[in-house]
């Protein structure tokens, strides 16, 4: 029967073994690995994560919108409301707008807009109306977005998701947030609406 060799010399020699396996085999893992995901990520814009992903196209061009001459109460209820906007909209950044900063606001691309003032939607007592952080909003689906308009306030507050942005509820929140701090309640709302 063999002894096994338990001198400084043989432990020595096996530590040194391992020693050079580990530096020979720890850079050849991390190439093959490095190897692995750049074949693995996309080449192409196109092959890039869907569009719920973040971060998402930014545009700094002005957005297009109209502002309609607003009376004097409307008009400084609307100034307080863009004062109090945030400066983006969950990923989204503010854009600046074409005409009334003071009215209007901007976010994204494709643009999610936010406008105060003008007229109040015509709600029929069958209409859906939804409420986010005690803002009521009446729904209208375009083409290409949801129009969503506050129906509960003083002045009313449209904006506009993009069918691009899912879930249009969710856009509004930070919105509705700066609206219950800007623009008061109106003295009646629709039935549906609640606090």
């Amino acid at each position: 029967m063999e002894e096994k060799d338990s001198s400084p010399r043989a432990d020595g020699s096996t530590r040194r073994a391992a020693l050079w396996a580990t530096l020979i085999a720890v850079p050849v893992t991390l190439a093959v690995a490095g190897f692995t995901f750049a074949k693995l990520a996309p080449d192409s814009p196109e092959a890039a994560p869907s569009a719920s992903a973040s971060p998402r196209a930014q545009s700094s061009a002005p957005v297009e919108l109209p502002a309609p001459a607003l009376a004097e109460r409307p008009a400084v209820l609307c100034r307080a409301l863009v004062s109090q906007l945030p400066d983006s909209v969950r990923d989204l950044r503010q854009r600046p707008v074409t005409a009334g900063p003071e009215q209007n606001a901007a976010y994204g691309h494709p643009a999610l807009t936010v406008s105060c003032g003008g007229s109040a939607p015509l709600v029929q007592p069958t209409d859906e109306v939804w409420t986010v952080n005690k803002v009521c909003w009446h729904p209208v689906q375009e083409a290409d977005a949801t129009v969503l308009t506050t129906v509960d306030r003083e002045t009313p507050v449209r904006v506009r998701v993009p069918r691009t942005y899912e879930q249009p509820l969710q856009w509004v929140t930070p919105i509705s947030d700066a609206i219950v701090s800007a623009v008061p309640s109106a003295k009646t709302a629709p039935s549906g609406c609640s606090a």
